[in-house]
């Protein structure tokens, strides 16, 4: 035996071993081990650090864009809501003019009548493109969150208790909101009397 650890051992590992150091080493080799080893350490710890760095700075930049996000939806919210308050404005002024309309009568030759007519159709159309659509509830179910009931009919036809007979106002809806209730005459089913 020659004393070489490839020669000798046929199944032993061939690779050298460097992180091993024996205890026949010399005191030098024994202290930059021991130098290795803590550096390997603080090198762990390091990644460590910067994956939770990491980590936390992909959490940061989740939350940023939520944020963002809700900013958008709020601010989008706000504007739903003044140009609302600006179409009810506009809505009043249709309803004058239908006013208006309706009291010149039968003549809708007048001049001054297709003027008002004119007028009032360029506002709902204004209205239509800006995305506020007028409720169609006439022989639709009473509902309270989109209409204000201001009378009522009695009907002996049960099929049509609760339903909307007529519209004394047009109600608008602008997106999912309503911006003003209509304001409409329900159907009240009551049994006929026996006779």
């Amino acid at each position: 035996m020659n004393g070489n650890p490839r020669t000798d051992n046929p199944f032993q590992d061939t690779e050298p071993q460097d992180d091993v150091i024996s205890p026949e080493a010399p005191p030098e080799a024994r202290g930059s081990a021991a130098e290795v080893a803590r550096l390997t350490a603080e090198l762990e710890a390091s990644r460590r650090r910067v994956d939770q760095l990491a980590r936390a700075y992909q959490e940061l930049e989740k939350d940023r864009e939520e944020f963002k996000q809700r900013l958008t939806r709020e601010r989008e919210r706000m504007l739903d809501v003044e140009r609302g308050k600006v179409a009810t404005q506009l809505l009043e002024a249709v309803d004058e003019l239908d006013m208006c309309l309706s009291m010149s009568g039968p003549e809708e030759a007048s001049g001054l009548a297709k003027g008002v007519r004119l007028i009032r159709d360029g506002l709902l159309s204004k209205l239509q493109q800006a995305g506020v659509e007028r409720l169609q509830l006439v022989g639709q179910p009473y509902d309270p969150n989109t209409a204000e009931a201001t009378d009522m009919e009695i009907t002996p036809n049960p099929e049509e208790d609760q339903r909307v007979v007529s519209e004394a106002r047009a109600g608008y809806r602008l997106k999912d909101r309503i911006i003003r209730p209509a304001r409409v005459k329900v159907a009240r089913y009551i049994p006929p009397a026996n006779a």
